[in-house]
């Protein structure tokens, strides 16, 4: 025969497993948020947004699969969402005449700026990496040369035998696909 639990017997019995994720996970989420956020008083916010997240979700009628990874999944998006909060930022077009300035450097945040920047650069460079993914070979292979690699476009131009000028466009056209995938994350993290 199976026992049903009634309204109060489940409530208790959910604030009983909230009461022990939160005992449970409280210092490795509140240490990893403190590690992206250098305002304690904000990291301590975030986690207690994240804690009652965790009990609204406990709530609903489907259950949360593996709550510690989505404990830190919502603690990442509340610290994004905390960029999102700052004004917008443009990214960066390519100038006439700036063909030897790496763009990346325009566009990412230096790590050596804190660790909330270091966060930011990590979670851009990811996307960026999947962007090029999406590129046509040559314009991949000229962001790239010029970006990554740090080679000039007459250096560019002597190995591929291709004119600078098919260089300079290949890759524009490869910023102007990257800019339009970056532009959200950069807003969220400005």
């Amino acid at each position: 025969m199976e026992t049903t639990h009634n309204p109060p017997e489940l409530m208790a019995d959910q604030n009983n497993d909230i009461t022990e994720t939160v005992r449970r996970e409280r210092g490795r989420l509140g240490s990893f948020i403190r590690k992206r956020v250098a305002d304690a008083s904000e990291a301590e916010d975030i986690l207690q947004d994240v804690f009652y997240e965790l009990v609204e979700a406990y709530r609903l009628p489907e259950p949360i699969e593996q709550v510690g990874a989505w404990l830190f999944r919502v603690a990442r998006n509340r610290i994004i969402d905390r960029f999102r909060k700052k004004k917008e930022v443009a990214l960066p077009d390519l100038e006439e005449g700036s063909e030897d300035e790496a763009w990346l450097d325009k566009v990412l945040p230096s790590s050596d700026e804190g660790p909330e920047a270091a966060y930011a650069r990590n979670v851009m460079l990811e996307e960026l990496y999947e962007a090029l993914d999406e590129l046509p070979e040559e314009q991949r292979d000229a962001f790239i040369g010029h970006e990554i690699e740090g080679l000039s476009f007459k250096e560019m131009s002597a190995a591929t035998g291709l004119g600078v000028n098919t260089l300079l466009a290949r890759k524009r056209y490869a910023v102007l696909h990257l800019r339009m995938r970056l532009q959200d994350l950069l807003e969220e993290f400005n």
